[in-house]
């Protein structure tokens, strides 16, 4: 039977559901204490649970042990709830179908009772033993399998008089039930065994014997029931009917309700009336209209059980007065700490109240120090009580389910869980003390002073509680040496992250010193943030000779002692804290004060001090504000006294405590003695008092408000705790993002961590265990979060469940009944109380993500001057402002990470698996590529493959969704294209070469002006979304169904995740998703379908991918060849299946190529499988171009396959990828007759495609493409001209990485043609791209660049820019006039726009620090071996050779991480330069290695995967040949050194031809100045290139308007230049070698000086050192190729 729905909105029904007809129908006295007689039926059921692998009994208690202690943070609570409610829901409904009446819920138990007349027991005893048979009935078959747990029930039954006693005060009522009638049901239940029902002696004396089979109980007066002995004849509906109209509120039958209160009518009075009855936190959950699931969480809170055991139970009047009495006691002492009276029972145990501290809606900070106040406080008063016996307190805290147990009819909101009972049962076995467990012994931060330890005691149903203390009292005394600072000391542990407060203290320190004025320091920050750990190194550096230093720890309870703060000072000023006994103290007050004091005026120390002076008559007739102002005086004459010998150091910690009597004395000191006081404390809760407040504005004091750490304090601190020397990536920013920079969430998190096993290796000690919980990382955000409306509250509840991100449509999709304008006004007050941040999109959201938060600390005097108001209008405005602002934003993030944790772990199980459920199926319809990439999969035709659709929606509605998605079914495929496209005629077969160029150029140009007219259908008008959607939609998904055990879905959706993250160039994000995919294929390993297969064929290609872009060749090539075996895919093995494989391929490709119709297209899942192929085979034809020869036979098939494949897709893109590849593999191979068609066909497919959509791309694709290929061989003219037109397309396009990458290879080509008119703008557009889009690879090689010019150009000297026209802006405001201006120059400008951390000095060491990776995405650019070897060839010109080896030596270890990648090979040849410089500095040393070190850099020694020399680099047709200028040079170089002038002069003349064929117009000019300096007398110059560096101005004077000096660059005064023939004007410097090292007789003939490649380091002193061994060589004739093979034969 199902209740009515009609009113279940209606506010006195949602209250009735939480009370018994008793109280609903009742009309009681309003005195207080009422008492009402009346008969009845009692039931007594409790749930208990039979193990079936361990056939061992559980009752509630060992139950909730059982589940507690078996699952993380008490999840065990929850889950014993869903089985409890499970059951308790049936009997409750059971109860109410035969008219029982729900009296109260006591965890697995419930009392029920039937109130009729006298004369109707014995019929109601009948129905009611029908109703315990059928309840019985109800679990006969029930079991929970998963746990193992049989369920079953005891019940007892009584009958007879019974009392119901009414108690409370205004605000609220309890009632309970007692009498022998329920003393008889608890001892008939405690005899039952398993499904036994038991009658007590009176029940069974009163029911019908006629009609009940019993049992009776060995030396027992109660009986058993079998079975009820209905006679054959008898009609039970009948005789319930007849006995349910005795009962007055039963519903008929015509009703269809199981309670008449389910029907009430609205009724203020009553309603009133019963709300007494609930606790507050329910009537505003009722009031703000909240669901009945949202009403139940697990939560952290104190509990406190109060048992009164009675003198004499026979009177109930007298009773009831001390249970009123003490009631009124109990409500006013929990109301002032802001906890609630939950239940309160009576059996044979006493009166017990079960009492809550932390409940939704009232959480406090000091919420176990005010239970334990609290517990003290009532013990005190009802052991006074006459009537009361005994009173025993138990007080336990600990995270339990907070939440509704019941049916939908009839429940109550009780507390379950492991703590709850271990509360009672100290309660019941330590009778007469007040006991606690030992998390809120450490919680309370009291001193262990007020506890003491409780001999250890089993308790039944608990299996290890921990220690048990017993709280002696929280009346502070002093305790004398035990007031000193609690933060653990050690001095090997550094304070992390803190070095401008201490830098605060030393200044205020020496001021102190130096002028003997009074100094206060006050450190303010919230719990966590470290400020004991601060003054702990504030009283260690403090000491000193002619320094007293007095430290101190407050607690709560100093508060409210009086006076207690200067106690302690002045006990430790006069040496009182190291005396034993009270004799001991009085000598030494009688010495301190004896010239000071009157001896009669001794005795007013004897309270401050527990000393027992004499009282004298003078004294005991002054009143306590007489004596209290003489004390002051007195400790004021002894502080001066004191301060006259040694300066006076105060330290509080945790000042917030200060008294106020001791606030005022501290006002008056600092005005009359020098001291310097130092201060920690927390906010104030209220406001200070006064003398706090004037102490805080003094001129004298320094108010710092502490903030959270940075990063890499965390990251240090982890280490620390950890005892180790780094962690992991994964462990960083967990503990980051987790501890939002507060010390303590950071031990929190790590405390956690290694309690649950997550941590591999930890060598400090663990904590105690009981500490080990939640309960501290939770309390300070759900204080925040209970200080909220309930509305609010289950907004940031609903939020959580998203993440830390989510979309504001999100979270009105699953915010139960909310409309928009409730949420936006939600929304509005909680970004203004800073619990979310909101971002209008995307990017907006990464750019916050990317700044590092300011966590410097500031002065606060100025802000506690007195506000004069702010304007009412203003802050209208301003809350106006921030109304739209929240209206316009698309995404919210929560502030703190942990208030997301906290609010999520509030939820039960079942809720969230709900919610999560909700967030998938409104966010999958968006996982995929955004409309601009045509909303397809990131893994291409990924759905069709894997058929991942969750909704399960009907076809028609799956066609609706694909449409714009453009994910057609298979039906739907497009047709085939069955005739060729005609052969183009765009590109003749008379055309000349430079007339195809034209064409090509042409092509492009018309393209770029059809774009810049702006057609709607050429442009997009948005850019790419796709990063916002893998952010807030993909991400998120693959997370909800993580949540949700889909491992199928979250498999895929992680695989998306990892390939979206490739396609943004975040290898390592793609690296950290791919994993958590990995562990998903792990648990469905056992599955053998085609979805798995391809699932796991996808993992491996984009494994593979992963491990090429990040140099891990041979992994790549593993995965990658495993992917193409579950694609069935077969790749040869060995050489004959090569040579037959690539038959096969050649055949294929003819095929392709010559057909006149092409076949059908294929479908979708062959679609997907040929996509995956294509990836891996245009992987491995580059990864087997960089292995040696025999394996460079699989790049040609691998490279054919890679086209045939593509040709099979019959998609353009794919095809126009592939001949691109297909030519970049000839070019490389040096096939001159195969490469240039394949351009063509890739130009001339894009040619015929409509200019639209996709097509667009194409083109800016292909022009980019070719740009990269023509420099990487080395044609930089067209490598130019293709870079400047894929430029501006990018740009119009709006695709921001694209756009930096061809900005990238553009500037290097400008670089080495010298054209800097052209380059300087190409870098001001990097520099915009950095700035504006926060593009962190444009930052990158926009200093890369910067780098470069330095290195490479600082000696071609230009006339300069007038300083007038750089002006102060960017470098996005440069205007150049003609010619060029010199690039040094240009930088040193650059730097008055730029950061200043950047180029904090005028050397390159500054630009390179920026480049450490700030993002994972940084880290594949910076981390190559171009980027860590750029400054150690600056240090090695400088000579600075410990800087240089540490760079080097990075780069040695990164070069070895081969790939095919122009960044790549840029590095690896300034590596080989490094090891050039290296050598010219062994010859100078005369190195014994020197000459071994030369022939392995110039000869092979190494296997050919080691790239670290020029024979190797050279001899691979994967090295660009835009280096072999560069490698050639300084092979002549090296020849040059080893003393072979032959082949130094033949390698010098072949990097001569081939920069003039490539028009490498800068390493031209340094091989002209080589060959001049090497064959000619020419007078040595000075060093030009140190000079210019080592002038240039520090970035403080270019900040500060200081720099006057002059441009070096090319202005009177330098070295005069030597004009060489065709070449610009160029410095004659020597930048490279030492000035006054020669090489042999026979060598100088050749020359007269080393040479000077871009590589040689500065000038340095004569060192006569390294003829020798070039004598050697020269003498004996040897060229080059003889040194090779003397040395191969060695």
């Amino acid at each position: 039977m199902n209740t009515q729905k009609e009113s279940q909105d209606n506010a006195i029904v949602r209250i009735a559901a939480h009370l018994p007809d008793l109280i609903v129908y009742g009309n009681f006295s309003p005195e207080r204490p009422s008492v009402d007689y009346f008969d009845g039926v009692l039931m007594f059921v409790d749930i208990s649970g039979k193990c079936q692998r361990d056939a061992w009994l559980y009752g509630f208690t060992a139950m909730t042990e059982k589940f507690s202690t078996a699952m993380y943070m008490d999840r065990g609570a929850e889950q014993l709830v869903d089985i409890l409610n499970h059951y308790i829901s049936a009997i409750v409904e059971k109860v109410l179908l035969f008219g029982g009446d729900i009296l109260k819920f006591a965890g697995d138990a419930l009392l029920a009772l039937w109130k009729v007349e006298r004369k109707q027991l014995k019929n109601t005893i009948t129905v009611v033993v029908k109703c315990s048979l059928e309840i019985h009935g109800l679990f006969d078959e029930k079991e929970m399998e998963e746990e193992g747990l049989d369920i079953q029930v005891k019940i007892g039954l009584s009958a007879g008089h019974i009392t119901m006693v009414v108690f409370g005060d205004e605000r609220r009522n309890y009632f309970l039930v007692t009498g022998q009638a329920v003393d008889d049901v608890r001892l008939a239940q405690n005899l039952a065994q398993m499904n036994d029902v038991i009658l007590s002696p009176n029940c069974w004396q009163l029911c019908d014997r006629n009609m009940v089979e019993m049992e009776k109980i060995p030396d027992q007066r109660a009986v058993k029931v079998k079975f009820l002995k209905l006679p054959p004849t008898f009609n039970f509906d009948e005789f319930f009917k007849k006995c349910m109209t005795f009962m007055n509120y039963y519903p008929s039958s015509q009703l269809k309700t199981l309670r008449l209160a389910c029907l009430l009518e609205s009724n203020a009075e009553l309603e009133g009336s019963l709300q007494k009855y609930l606790m507050e936190s329910i009537l505003k959950q009722i009031d703000d209209r909240q669901l009945h699931g949202y009403l139940s969480e697990l939560r952290p809170v104190t509990i406190v059980f109060v048992n009164l055991l009675f003198k004499d139970r026979s009177k109930v009047e007298a009773i009831g007065s001390a249970i009123q009495s003490a009631c009124e006691h109990i409500t006013s002492v929990l109301q002032a700490f802001r906890g609630q009276i939950n239940k309160v029972f009576m059996f044979d145990k006493g009166c017990s109240f079960l009492c809550v501290f932390g409940f939704p809606g009232e959480k406090e900070p000091n919420e176990v120090t005010h239970a334990l106040e609290s517990a003290v406080d009532i013990f005190d008063f009802c052991s006074k009580v006459p009537k009361i016996h005994t009173v025993s307190i138990g007080v336990a805290s600990g995270i339990v389910f907070c939440g509704i147990i019941g049916h939908s009819t009839r429940h109550e909101y009780t507390v379950i869980g492991r703590k709850v009972n271990i509360a009672a049962r100290m309660m019941m076995y330590y009778p007469g003390v007040v006991t606690c467990d030992s998390v809120t012994y450490s919680s309370s931060s009291l001193p262990a002073y007020f506890f003491k330890e409780l001999p250890k005691k089993v308790m039944k149903g608990v299996a290890d509680s921990g220690p048990v203390y017993q709280c002696l009292g929280l009346n502070e005394e002093v305790v004398f040496g035990m007031a000193n600072l609690r933060a653990k000391g050690n001095e090997s542990y550094p304070l992390l992250g803190r070095d401008k407060e201490i830098k605060y203290f030393m200044d205020n320190m020496k001021k102190f010193l130096i002028t003997g004025c009074s100094r206060v320091l006050i450190y303010e920050g919230n719990p966590g943030y470290g400020k004991s750990q601060i003054l702990k190194e504030i009283e260690y550096l403090a000491q000193g000779e002619r320094h007293r230093t007095v430290a101190i720890a407050l607690t709560k309870i100093s508060f409210h002692q009086n006076f207690y703060t200067i106690q302690i000072f002045m006990a430790n000023v006069l040496g009182l804290d190291t005396c034993k006994h009270y004799k001991e103290r009085q000598i030494n007050i009688q010495n301190k004060v004896r010239k000071l004091m009157k001896e009669n005026f001794y005795c007013l120390l004897n309270d401050i001090f527990h000393v027992q002076f004499p009282t004298s008559r003078e004294i005991s007739r002054m009143n306590a504000l007489k004596k209290q102002k003489q004390v002051e005086k007195l400790f004021m004459k002894m502080l001066e006294k004191t301060s006259r010998g040694e300066r006076i150091i105060l330290i509080i910690d945790e000042a917030q405590f200060v008294d106020h009597t001791s606030w005022a004395f501290l006002e008056k000191l600092i005005q009359t003695v020098p001291i310097f006081i130092i201060m920690s404390l927390s906010p104030f809760v209220e406001d200070p008092c006064a003398a706090a407040t004037a102490i805080m504005k003094n001129r004298n004091t320094t108010y710092i408000t502490l903030g959270a750490v940075l990063p890499k304090d965390i990251r240090n601190k982890a280490c620390f705790d950890l005892n180790v020397t780094g962690i992991s990536r994964e462990l960083d920013m967990y503990l980051v993002e987790g501890s939002c920079g507060i010390p303590f969430y950071c031990e929190e998190l790590l405390l956690n961590l290694d309690h649950h096993k997550v941590l591999l290796y930890r060598a400090m000690e663990s904590g105690e265990k009981s500490s080990m919980t939640w309960n501290n990382m939770f309390k300070v955000s759900l204080i925040q979060l209970d200080s909220m409306s309930l509305s609010h509250q289950m907004l940031v509840r609903c939020a959580a469940i998203t993440g830390l991100t989510c979309t504001t449509e999100l979270l009105f999709q699953i915010l139960p009944c909310w409309n928009v304008k409730m949420m936006i006004e939600a929304l509005t007050t909680l970004v203004e109380a800073d619990v979310f941040v909101c971002f209008q999109n995307g990017r907006d959201l990464r750019l916050a993500q990317q700044q590092d938060a300011s966590f410097e600390v500031h002065h606060r005097s100025s802000a506690l001057q007195p506000s004069d108001g702010t304007d009412d209008k203003d802050k209208d405005r301003e809350l106006q402002e921030l109304h739209n602002e929240v209206i316009q934003c698309h995404i919210i993030r929560f502030c703190k990470p942990m208030m997301q944790k906290a609010a999520y772990e509030l939820w039960l199980k079942d809720e969230k698996r709900a919610m999560h459920l909700k967030c998938a199926h409104f966010l999958e319809e968006n996982a995929h590529r955004c409309g601009r990439c045509q909303g397809t999969d990131f893994v291409p035709y990924h759905h069709f493959a894997v058929d991942i659709w969750l909704n399960k929606l009907d076809m028609d509605t799956m066609r609706n969704l694909a449409t714009p998605h453009s994910c057609l079914s298979e039906e739907e495929a497009p047709a085939s294209r069955l005739e060729l496209r005609k052969k183009p005629e765009l590109f003749p077969e008379d055309l000349s070469p430079e007339e195809i160029k034209e064409k090509i150029l042409g092509f492009f140009d018309t393209v770029i002006d059809k774009m810049q007219q702006g057609e709607e259908t050429l442009v997009p008008q948005e850019p790419c979304q796709c990063e916002d959607i893998l952010t807030v939609v993909i991400l998120p998904l693959a997370q909800h169904f993580v949540a949700l055990e889909e491992n199928h879905k979250a498999l895929y959706y992680f695989l998306e995740i990892a390939s979206a993250c490739l396609l943004l160039g975040d290898n390592y994000m793609a690296y950290v998703h791919l994993n958590e995919g990995h562990r998903l294929l792990r648990i469905l390993k056992k599955e053998k379908t085609w979805s798995h297969t391809f699932e796991l064929a996808t993992f491996y290609t984009l494994k593979g991918q992963i491990c090429f872009n990040m140099g891990q060749m041979v992994l790549a090539k593993k995965t990658l060849r495993k992917a193409l075996r579950l694609l069935n895919r077969v790749f040869p093995h060995n050489l004959l299946s090569l040579f037959f494989h690539d038959h096969m391929e050649r055949k294929k490709h003819s095929h392709y190529l010559n057909q006149q119709v092409q076949d059908s297209p294929p479908g979708r899942k062959r679609l997907a499988e040929l996509y995956q192929q294509e990836a891996c085979f245009s992987l491995l034809w580059k990864i087997y171009s960089c292995s040696d020869y025999f394996h460079k036979c699989y790049a040609h098939l691998t490279a054919m396959m890679q086209v045939n494949t593509a040709l099979e897709t019959q998609n353009d893109f794919q095809i126009v990828k592939a001949f691109l590849d297909y030519s970049l593999f000839h070019q490389l191979a040096g096939h001159q007759g195969v490469w240039f068609p394949y351009e063509l066909k890739a130009m001339e497919l894009i040619a015929h495609l409509p200019l639209e959509g996709e097509a667009i791309e194409m083109v800016a694709y292909v022009a980019h493409v070719l740009s990269h290929i023509k420099f990487f061989m080395g044609h930089l003219d067209l490598a130019i001209e293709l870079g400047f037109r894929a430029q501006k397309m990018w740009a119009l396009l709006q695709n921001p990485n694209k756009y930096c990458s061809v900005l990238c290879r553009l500037s290097s080509s400008l670089l080495l043609r010298n054209r800097y008119k052209q380059l300087i703008p190409v870098l001001q557009s990097l520099w915009r791209l950095s700035s504006e889009e926060e593009h962190i690879f444009s930052k990158a090689y926009f200093y890369f660049m910067c780098l470069d010019i330095m290195l490479y150009c600082g000696a071609c000297g230009f006339r300069t820019v007038r300083r007038g026209e750089m002006g102060p802006g960017s470098c996005t405001s440069l205007s150049l006039p003609e010619p060029p201006t010199s690039p040094i120059y240009w930088l040193e400008t650059v730097g008055r726009g730029a950061d200043p951390e950047l180029l904090g000095t005028p050397r390159v060491d500054g630009i390179f620090r920026h480049l450490h990776p700030v993002n994972p995405q940084s880290w594949a650019f910076i981390l190559s071996p171009a980027g860590v070897q750029t400054p150690a060839l600056r240090y090695a010109r400088l000579q600075e050779w410990d800087n240089f080896t540490s760079f080097f030596s990075k780069a040695k270890s990164l070069v070895t991480r081969r790939t095919m990648t122009t960044d790549y090979y840029a590095g690896t040849v300034k590596y080989v330069e490094g090891q050039v410089l290296h050598l010219q500095r062994q010859i100078e040393e005369q190195s014994h290695k020197a000459q071994d070190s030369g022939v392995e850099l110039l000869k092979a020694r190494l296997p050919s995967l080691y790239p670290g020399n020029l024979e190797n680099l050279l001899s691979q047709n994967t090295t660009g040949a835009v280096f072999h200028p560069r490698l050639y040079h300084m092979m002549a170089y090296v020849c040059m050194l080893m003393g072979d002038g032959r082949n130094c002069h033949l390698f010098l003349s072949k990097a001569l031809e081939i920069s003039e064929t490539q028009g490498n117009v800068l390493e031209k000019s340094w091989l002209l100045l080589s060959k001049e300096w090497w064959y000619s007398n020419a007078e040595l110059m000075e060093d030009q290139w140190l000079h210019t560096v080592l002038t240039l101005p520090s970035w403080e004077k270019i900040a500060s308007g200081r720099d006057s000096t002059p441009s070096q660059c090319g202005r009177p005064g330098l070295p005069r230049t030597h004009r060489l023939e065709g070449q610009v004007a160029v410095s004659r410097v020597e930048w490279f070698f030492p000035r006054d090292v020669w090489v042999s007789p026979a060598a100088a003939r050749l020359t007269a000086r080393p040479p000077p490649p871009p590589t040689a380091p500065c000038p340095a002193k004569h060192t006569g050192h390294g003829t020798a061994l070039s004598s050697a060589a020269d003498s004996a004739g040897e060229t080059c190729d003889s040194l090779r093979l003397r040395y191969n034969t060695r």
